[in-house]
């Protein structure tokens, strides 16, 4: 057999995809977003369960999944928890709601779950039909919201923001009040990692792109720890 004359190689090297970023919703974004969700029009979910949905994703940073495989039997509000099923690592796991958030589901069930002896295995989030909600249908009806709030990405980014940046809002914003509250991050990072349903802290740090608030926060306690250290 012959040798080859030359390296079997492409001629045109493949461009590396650009790394995710996840997109970090501001208190603005947030707010926009609620004030918006009365005038958008969906035959298949109603404003206020999409409103419940986006602020309970926001107040807990669930996966989306398992926000909308939340049942009766799942939501406790006189103890204000969730019992968080089956979940991506077939673990369970109990996440607290704030008084503001436990008062939004509260309200959410009073007004939409009026039948009595609701069956306790029942959806928690339903479709105008009494139905499940579909990840699918959800992610269009958000995306139609979040043009009509007019929050989009300014980092020139192709992609624009998701629910499930949610989630990674969520992680970035209690590690900020950590910093500001002087708290020992490196001992609560694992905390927040069994919080969020992660098997490692590894996973955790995927949903904590530096921002500017972050990156302050932490440039003030290296500098503290650096006078210390003279």
């Amino acid at each position: 057999m012959k040798p080859s004359s030359g390296i079997p190689l492409p001629i045109n090297t493949p461009r590396c995809p650009p790394t995710f970023r996840p997109y970090v919703y501001t208190d603005s974004d947030i707010a926009r977003l609620i004030n918006a969700v009365d005038g958008l029009h969906s035959t298949l979910i109603e404003p206020r369960t999409l409103r419940t949905l986006v602020l309970l994703l926001y107040g807990t940073g669930l996966r989306l999944s398992e926000a909308l495989h939340l049942c009766f039997a799942d939501v406790d509000l006189e103890q204000s928890l969730l019992t968080i099923r089956d979940t991506k690592f077939y673990k369970t796991r109990w996440v607290p709601t704030g008084t503001h958030l436990t008062q939004i589901l509260h309200d959410y069930i009073k007004t939409v779950h009026t039948s009595p002896g609701t069956a306790l295995d029942a959806p928690l989030l339903v479709r105008r039909d009494g139905g499940q909600l579909s990840a699918s249908g959800v992610r269009r009806a958000f995306a139609r919201l979040r043009s009509k709030a007019n929050v989009r990405r300014t980092d020139g980014a192709p992609y624009q923001p998701r629910l499930h940046d949610m989630r990674a809002t969520f992680a970035v914003h209690r590690l900020t009040t950590w910093y500001q509250q002087g708290a020992d991050v490196q001992r609560l990072l694992p905390m927040l990692s069994t919080y969020l349903g992660h098997a490692s802290i590894a996973a955790t740090q995927v949903y904590l792109p530096m921002t500017p608030e972050l990156l302050i926060e932490a440039s003030i306690r290296f500098e503290r720890y650096a006078m210390l250290e003279k």
